[in-house]
C-alpha cells in the first residue's frame, strides 16, 4: 500500500473513532456518572499508552523545572476538558456535543494571537464567524427557542476553551518532550485529579451499579480506540501531512457522529439543525484555507487558461 494512502487512512480511522466516541460516551453515561466514566477511561488509556511508550522506548524523563507546566497541562486536559465534555453530554445530544467540540480548531488562532503573538489570517476570522452562526442553528428549534440546555452548552464551551488553553501551554513543552511522554504523564496526573472527586461525589452511586457489559464494552472502546489508538494514528497523520491538512480531515467528525447517532441512538435533527452542521463544517474548512492556497490556485488557473489558449491558437 502506498505510504500516502496509509497516512490518509490512519487519519480517517482516527476521525472515525473520535466521531464514534460521543456515541460510546452517551451509552456509558446512561449507566455511570460522568466523573466515574472519565476516571476509568483515563486509567485504562494511561496503562495502555504507558505500555506502548515503554515498548517503543518513547518515555522521556521530565525535568524538575517542568513539572508545574505538566500539571497545568493536565489541569486543562484531561481534567477541565473532560469535565466539560462528559457532564455536558448529559445535557445535550451526542451530535450537538460533537459540533461544538469541533470548533476548537477555529478558536485556537485567537489564543495564539493573544498568548503567542501569532497573526490571524482573514480566513480564520471568516471561518469563526460562519461557524458561530452554524452552531447557533444547531442548538435551536424551528420556533427559534433553544433545543439544548444552556448548562450543557456552557459545559461544552468549557471543554472547548480548556482544549485551546491546553494548546497554548503544550507549545512550551512540545519542543522538549515527545508526544507519547506528554500524553502519558498528563493522563496519569488527570487520574490523580479525578480520584478524590470520584470518591466525594460518585463512589456511593458507583457501588450500586451492577456489572454489565452494556457499559463496560463501550468504556473500553473509549479508552482503547478514542483515547489511545486514534491519538497515535492522528499523530502519525500530523507528522506526514502537517497540522492543517490533518485537521481538515478531522473536521468531518460531527458528520460521523450525526450518522452514528441517527442509526444507533435514534437521534433526530430538523432541517435547521442539519443546515447548521453543514455551515459549521464549511466554516471549519474555510478557516484552514490560507492566502498562499488561493495564490497557488490562482496561479494554476492562469497557467491552465494560457495552455488552453495556446491549444486554441495552434488549431487556428
Amino acid at each position: 500500500m502506498n505510504k500516502l494512502v496509509k497516512v490518509y487512512l490512519a487519519v480517517f480511522i482516527a476521525t472515525l473513532f473520535w466521531g464514534f466516541s460521543f456515541i460510546w460516551s452517551k451509552i456509558v453515561l446512561s449507566h455511570l456518572g460522568p466523573i466515574t466514566t472519565i476516571l476509568f477511561r483515563l486509567i485504562i488509556s494511561t496503562i495502555l499508552l504507558y505500555s506502548i511508550s515503554i515498548f517503543l522506548n518513547k518515555i522521556q524523563r521530565i525535568d524538575k523545572n517542568d513539572w508545574k507546566t505538566i500539571f497545568l497541562l493536565a489541569l486543562f486536559q484531561p481534567f477541565l476538558y473532560f469535565i466539560g465534555e462528559n457532564i455536558g453530554l448529559t445535557y445535550t445530544s451526542s451530535t450537538v456535543a460533537a459540533v461544538i467540540i469541533a470548533t476548537i480548531p477555529l478558536f485556537s488562532p485567537l489564543a495564539s494571537y493573544f498568548f503567542l503573538k501569532e497573526r490571524i489570517a482573514i480566513m480564520n476570522l471568516f471561518g469563526i464567524l460562519i461557524s458561530i452562526i452554524g452552531v447557533f442553528l444547531v442548538i435551536i428549534k424551528p420556533d427559534l427557542s433553544f433545543s439544548v440546555s444552556p448548562i450543557g452548552i456552557s459545559l461544552l464551551l468549557l471543554a472547548v476553551f480548556s482544549a485551546i488553553l491546553y494548546s497554548v501551554v503544550v507549545v512550551k513543552l512540545a519542543g522538549k518532550y515527545n508526544v507519547y511522554t506528554l500524553v502519558t504523564y498528563q493522563n496519569a496526573i488527570g487520574v490523580l485529579f479525578f480520584i478524590p472527586i470520584f470518591f466525594i461525589f460518585e463512589y456511593t452511586d458507583f457501588q450500586k451499579v451492577p456489572f454489565d457489559w452494556a457499559y463496560v464494552i463501550p468504556l473500553i472502546e473509549l479508552a482503547v480506540f478514542a483515547s489511545s489508538v486514534a491519538f497515535v494514528f492522528f499523530t502519525y497523520g500530523i507528522q506526514n501531512l502537517g497540522v492543517t491538512r490533518a485537521n481538515t480531515i478531522a473536521n468531518i467528525i460531527p458528520v460521523f457522529t450525526a450518522f452514528f447517532a441517527f442509526f444507533i441512538n435514534n437521534e433526530r435533527l430538523n432541517l435547521i439543525n442539519s443546515l447548521g452542521i453543514a455551515i459549521v463544517i464549511f466554516g471549519l474548512f474555510l478557516s484552514q484555507i490560507r492566502k498562499s492556497n488561493f495564490q497557488l490556485l490562482r496561479r494554476k488557473s492562469i497557467e491552465e487558461m494560457n495552455e488552453i489558449a495556446d491549444e486554441v491558437n495552434s488549431v487556428r
